[in-house]
């Protein structure tokens, strides 16, 4: 075994991680990327076929992010955001407002603007500012004297305690319920395995084949009702764009979004977004317009011309390089946190690395290279690709459902296509397939029974095929018996 291998099974305590199940093996030691490609102790190559959990927007080493973050280095590399301003965070808070609010040929479609941003860290920490706020807001307007959130089944917005209690994973959050906060679920929009859903399995994404009475909207409706004659309406409705990460990258039907959104607001909940994974490109291109880039929007709340009150992003933020967070908000919640000295209406909470100079040049480069026609063409192109690579696997029997948005797509596992019949967690199918993957020169990593595939946007042709042949190929191996 490698000598930082070692030290890594001696000294370090992995994320999501089974550290028994770790220490059975040799755990590959990463050094060194350029692009698509990871390069471990040993010399081997990989590809990155999941952006290095979901950050990595351009490639690693990308030659412009590197080149903005030397230069900041120059300059300097922190200082406080508590009481001091700085340079590239100004400059960054200018670009996301530009980006975040929603441009329509209808101006009255929504009137919320998005115009001030709060930094942070990671995704988690943009979710708990969001909650807080969204939380002190709806009980200095009279809105609610004890707010309340309502989210999906299944959502998953971050590890810091108020994040945590906004999600519904129970595998993940079960052990923490102590410490937790109540809060509401509603029925997420999860098609393959919607009991209302009367459509029998068939060889697609189960969005396209579907027979339901959108069921799953009512539900949603009747938590909003049910809530609303409790004198007590929800301050907030919190979700994840067009696709649930995860949860299991649980795509939604086109429109449900826009439905959603329009319910929460007649009940006059917030809208919370968290675009921690699907902003800045992700979610690609609108499907009846692949070639244009003028169908290319940053976030996925715009593919449905929804405009939230609180937009949470970080992940590709800074293009994968660097933890950097931002929450951004409308005036009129900013104005509720505005008071004379001795009110303390401050907004009290904070981080030591809030608004990073480092983090800020390398997400002003991300923003650069976003705009640029040659990234918007590539997305374009590899988006197609991708659809067309993942069509080959749905020959194999133990693939139930294949999800894809933009550049996001889930592969479920099931015994039986036929019948949807899961595998058991135990098993470690997911995990197994995504071993074998591994041998053949692809890294990713699964949820639960789903394997994930989000490449970096560099990701060739060439590659994309071999992401999708080395899955194919892992599955024959995994389940041949």
């Amino acid at each position: 075994m490698h000598s930082l291998a070692q030290l890594d099974q001696q000294y370090l305590w992995h994320p999501f991680t089974q550290m028994r199940d770790w220490a059975k093996r040799e755990p590959i030691v990463i050094v060194r990327g350029q692009g698509t490609m990871l390069q471990d102790v040993y010399g081997r190559e990989y590809l990155d076929a999941n952006s290095s959990i979901w950050t990595n927007l351009h490639g690693h080493n990308h030659p412009r992010i590197n080149t903005a973050i030397a230069g900041q280095l120059k300059k300097i590399a922190h200082s406080s955001a508590l009481g001091l301003a700085n340079e590239p965070a100004s400059l960054l808070g200018e670009k996301l407002v530009q980006s975040a609010n929603f441009k329509s040929r209808k101006p009255n479609r929504s009137s919320v603007q998005l115009n001030k941003v709060f930094f942070s860290d990671d995704g988690s920490t943009a979710m708990e500012v969001a909650l807080k706020l969204a939380y002190e807001f709806a009980r200095r307007t009279g809105h609610s004297k004890r707010p309340r959130f309502l989210s999906l089944d299944g959502a998953y917005h971050g590890d810091t305690v108020g994040a945590v209690a906004l999600g519904h994973v129970d595998l993940f959050h079960k052990a923490y319920s102590g410490l937790l906060f109540k809060t509401d679920r509603a029925m997420a929009p999860y098609c393959y395995r919607c009991p209302f859903n009367q459509a029998k399995p068939e060889r697609a994404d189960a969005r396209e084949y579907r027979k339901c009475k959108w069921e799953c909207l009512s539900q949603l409706e009747l938590k909003f009702a049910s809530q609303k004659r409790n004198a007590s309406p929800y301050a907030g409705f919190v979700f994840e764009p067009l696709i649930q990460g995860a949860a299991g990258m649980i795509a939604q039907p086109e429109g449900w979004l826009r439905r959603a959104t329009d319910m929460a607001r007649a009940h006059g909940a917030s809208l919370i977004a968290d675009e921690v994974m699907t902003g800045f490109g992700r979610t690609g291109g609108e499907m009846n317009d692949l070639s244009s880039a003028r169908s290319l929007r940053l976030f996925a709340c715009h593919k449905e011309a929804v405009q939230p009150d609180f937009l949470a992003v970080a992940k590709g933020l800074t293009g994968g390089y660097l933890p950097m967070a931002a929450t951004l908000t409308t005036q009129k919640v900013f104005d509720a946190f505005l008071g004379d000295y001795e009110e303390f209406k401050t907004f009290f909470h904070g981080h030591s690395f809030t608004a990073n100079q480092l983090g800020a040049a390398a997400a002003l480069a991300n923003l650069q290279l976003l705009a640029g026609a040659h990234s918007v063409r590539g997305r374009l192109r590899l988006e197609q690709v991708m659809r067309e690579e993942l069509k080959h696997l749905w020959s194999h029997p133990n693939i139930g459902d294949i999800r894809q948005v933009g550049l996001i797509a889930g592969i479920e596992l099931v015994r039986d296509w036929r019948t949807r019949k899961p595998f058991a967690l135990s098993e470690r199918a997911g995990i197994r397939v995504c071993e074998a993957m591994a041998e053949r020169g692809v890294l990713t990593r699964p949820i639960g029974n789903v394997i994930v595939i989000m490449p970096p946007y560099c990701t060739t042709d060439k590659q994309m095929k071999k992401i999708a042949g080395s899955l194919s190929e892992a599955m024959v191996e995994v389940f041949k018996k």
